[in-house]
């Protein structure tokens, strides 16, 4: 693990392997974690002979989301603005200063992977929870491990979910309801029940079905993927998704202006333990 390299990138024939690189923090997303995927993805892309990305997660888990407490938290950093065209957040207060950055790091990051014009695959052990949930739906497909789970608990901080609002999306209406409203824990095969996951496999076989996924797919055509992968993406967007996003991300930053006004902070006194212990109860 190093905090100047927060990811590893690497290319096994015809795909690329982007690893979060935070295990001792279990992969907590922080600013400079979120720029160094996006410089691996570019990479990926701008390399001819790759034809399939796998996000993968060093270590027991995937992702433990957001990164609200560890020493490399850079929540008042500076960072090259890329995803959306907006001022420097550091610079500015309140409102101003938190919307520009999670339009930035949150949604747009998100939003510009979900459209890299080569097919993803995310590979998920462990924790998924909350922002990992976004980089794991910003892939195409999600192939976890039998010991994976997912779970968003920031209602716990009185917000409707983290800031790329999928969920409906990515599960039945009605159950994103049950999986927000409580917060809990989703295990690997449940999700894959629900549409979240594509394919379920033990631990130690997890990175051989994914690279196995991934060759198979690699033997498409290049442009032929990217066409199939854009017209299902536009019909999503059909169905709502964009327009829904912008219209939650909304909400998610009055729930904030609420916390702020009414309590001490903007996450309703909430931290990392807090929310750790909260999506590991039943």
């Amino acid at each position: 693990m190093s905090e100047d390299a927060p990811v590893r990138y690497e290319v096994r024939g015809p795909v690329a392997v982007v690893t979060m690189d935070r295990p001792d923090y279990r992969n907590a997303q922080n600013s400079r974690m979120t720029y160094a995927l996006d410089d691996a993805y570019y990479k990926a892309v701008s390399d001819d002979d790759v034809k399939v990305i796998v996000l993968a997660g060093e270590g027991k888990h995937f992702s433990a989301g957001h990164d609200i407490g560890t020493p490399g938290r850079d929540v008042d950093q500076s960072f090259d603005r890329r995803a959306v065209l907006h001022w420097d957040h550091t610079n500015k207060s309140g409102g101003a200063s938190r919307m520009a950055r999670e339009a930035e790091v949150y949604v747009g990051m998100c939003r510009r992977w979900r459209e890299i014009p080569k097919p993803t695959i995310a590979m998920v052990q462990g924790a998924c929870i909350a922002g990992g949930l976004m980089l794991a739906w910003s892939c195409d497909l999600v192939i976890a491990s039998d010991d994976a789970f997912f779970a968003d608990p920031v209602v716990r901080m009185g917000i409707p979910g983290v800031e790329y609002f999928a969920h409906p999306w990515q599960m039945p209406p009605r159950f994103a309801k049950e999986f927000l409203f409580l917060g809990e824990r989703v295990g690997a095969e449940r999700a894959r029940e629900l549409g979240m996951v594509n394919r379920v496999v033990p631990r130690e076989q997890l990175e051989a079905e994914t690279f196995a996924v991934a060759e198979k797919i690699a033997e498409m055509p290049a442009f032929g993927l990217m066409l199939t992968k854009k017209a299902v993406n536009q019909c999503e967007d059909l169905m709502g998704m964009r327009d829904g996003m912008d219209s939650v991300f909304g909400l998610h930053h009055l729930a904030h202006a609420h916390n702020a006004e009414v309590g001490s902070d903007s996450l309703a006194g909430q931290d990392a333990r807090s929310m750790r212990d909260a999506a590991a109860k039943k």
